[in-house]
């Protein structure tokens, strides 16, 4: 190759040689421009990371030949000038051509992107490079850290395993973007040059892997399961033989390996969409980049398009957007998945007819009011309310009918209570009812008054048209001061003291009689002061 770059002065003058020890003159005509003794460093940029050599031979000062070497083959601390792919500093000067020789060795096809630029036009370009891989890579590093924080948080191994795809991913782009070789193991050439390709088996198993996991092919085949889940474990086999076996046939079984991975991904992906799961449609989006991509390549190593950078850089940039969808599938999936693990921790405290408090929970509260009475004399109301013809609505409807009379019962129940109050169910027609600050009866009997007077309300549209019969029996804890473990007991016997068709449908335990104290056998009161029981 001959170089001979166009002098950067005046028009007026003739280009002069480069002198190092002289320092630059304007040109007197008033142009601003350098005239004398200036000349810009040129570089040539070889901007394809996983070249294996380049070799730049020039002159030197004595008219020797001088040859410059880097790529994956040579360790980034021996290039002449450190980075993520090949720059050569070349001695041109203004206005005199030289011969520059140039020598490019790679195992696969592949374009020749040389870039002739200026020093500051270089720095520049890089700084813009820098600034976007920068973004890219932090995003991606800062995805793991959130996925791994998240997973520990939750408990949720999905996000366990999203965070190592992408942690293999991410480490799989360095490798091929050159950043890994120029900060990672710039003294380990060997390993710059295998690790692209040995960590690409390891990021096509892991999205192997990831996806059969989110989709759950397992429930709806079972032979793409094994399938994915052998091709994904057998990647780590693979990027070990990919470093010891020859490169030509380990590219060849990279290519059909990354392949399989991303139509086995998009079969799963279609699977799981046709069954009408979101989930696959985000997976399917995801894939679909990447699966272009792949194709772009074959075709190019067939022939069909020419070697450019959109067709070489085509799968990394499938790669940064194939990650943020795989989250937000991620994030669907975990949520419906926490929302049934809510709905099956909820059965074991609610009742799962009502979603009113399961009996347990509702006699542990029992127990906390009495003693919270006992403790700071706090006021509180325990009520017991049956559905007395229940048992009448199941023999001649059915139980499908008797279910819904329980369903319009809590309805009914829950506009006429407050949201503080504690309401559980803890029979098949009997619900309980803990009224805290009620400090007289007439709280208590509006509130049943209403309850029934709604239950004897016909619903329009009902069929069967079928009313509810509500019998209400509580108790005021300053009125009767008894244990927890009894006030169930009580409360039942009063219920089952009331007939069917009662006109006293709400009743209450009858207060305790206050005993008078014992006189001292001593003590000079007369009898007939000692003061009557109170009633």
């Amino acid at each position: 190759m001959t170089w001979s770059p166009a002098p950067r002065g005046c028009s007026r003058h003739a280009p002069a040689p480069c002198s190092r020890s002289r320092p630059a003159r304007r040109c007197g005509c008033g142009c601003g421009s350098r005239a004398e003794g200036a000349h810009d460093q040129w570089v040539l940029a070889f901007t394809n990371p996983p070249v294996d050599q380049v070799d730049v031979w020039q002159l030197d000062e004595r008219g020797r030949w001088r040859v410059q070497s880097a790529g994956d083959l040579v360790a980034v601390d021996n290039w002449p000038e450190r980075g993520r792919y090949p720059v050569f500093r070349l001695e041109l000067p203004a206005g005199q051509a030289r011969d520059v020789f140039l020598r490019v060795q790679g195992t696969v096809p592949a374009s020749v992107p040389l870039q002739l630029r200026t020093a500051a036009v270089h720095s520049q370009r890089l700084q813009a490079e820098s600034l976007g891989l920068g973004t890219a890579f932090g995003a991606m590093l800062l995805l793991v850290a959130a996925c791994l924080a998240q997973s520990w948080a939750y408990r949720d191994r999905a996000y366990g395993w999203y965070a190592a795809f992408t942690a293999v991913t991410t480490l799989n782009l360095l490798a091929y973007s050159g950043v890994a070789a120029h900060l990672l193991w710039p003294t380990r050439p060997d390993w710059a040059d295998a690790a692209p390709g040995a960590l690409a088996f390891l990021s096509g198993g892991a999205s192997m892997l990831f996806v059969r996991r989110l989709t759950g092919i397992a429930a709806r085949s079972a032979t793409l399961d094994r399938l994915a889940s052998s091709l994904g474990w057998g990647g780590l086999p693979l990027c070990i033989a990919y470093v010891l076996a020859p490169r030509p046939s380990a590219m060849h079984l990279l290519s059909a390996f990354l392949a399989a991975a991303v139509l086995l991904n998009m079969a799963v992906a279609w699977l799981s969409w046709r069954r009408r799961d979101v989930v696959g449609f985000w997976v399917l989006l995801a894939c679909l980049p990447l699966t272009l991509a792949v194709l772009l390549a074959v075709l190019r190593w067939l022939g069909f398009l020419p070697i450019s950078f959109a067709t070489q850089y085509a799968a990394v940039v499938a790669v940064v957007l194939q990650v943020p969808l795989l989250l937000v599938a991620l994030s669907i999936r975990s949520r419906d998945r926490h929302g049934a693990q809510i709905r099956e921790q909820a059965l074991s405290s609610q009742d799962a007819l009502t979603g009113l408090l399961a009996p347990h929970l509702f006699r542990d509260r029992l127990h906390q009011v009495v003693a919270r009475f006992k403790r700071d004399r706090e006021d509180a109301a325990v009520v017991f309310i049956d559905l007395v013809n229940h048992a009448r609505i199941r023999a001649a409807y059915g139980s499908a009918v008797a279910e819904q009379s329980v369903l319009r019962s809590v309805i009914k129940l829950r506009h006429v209570v407050r949201d503080v109050d504690t309401v559980g169910r803890i029979g098949e027609a009997r619900f309980g009812l803990i009224l805290e600050g009620a400090t007289s009866r007439t709280a208590v009997t509006q509130r049943a008054a209403r309850l029934i007077a709604a239950g004897l309300m016909p619903l329009q549209g009902l069929k069967p048209d079928v009313t509810l019969h509500f019998h209400v029996a509580g108790v005021l804890l300053r009125e009767h001061n008894v244990d927890a473990d009894d006030l169930p007991h009580l409360l039942g016997e009063l219920l089952a003291s009331m007939s069917p068709r009662t006109r006293r449908p709400i009743r209450f335990l009858v207060p305790e009689e206050t005993q008078p104290v014992p006189l001292d056998p001593d003590s000079e009161l007369p009898i007939d002061s000692v003061p009557a029981p109170v009633r």
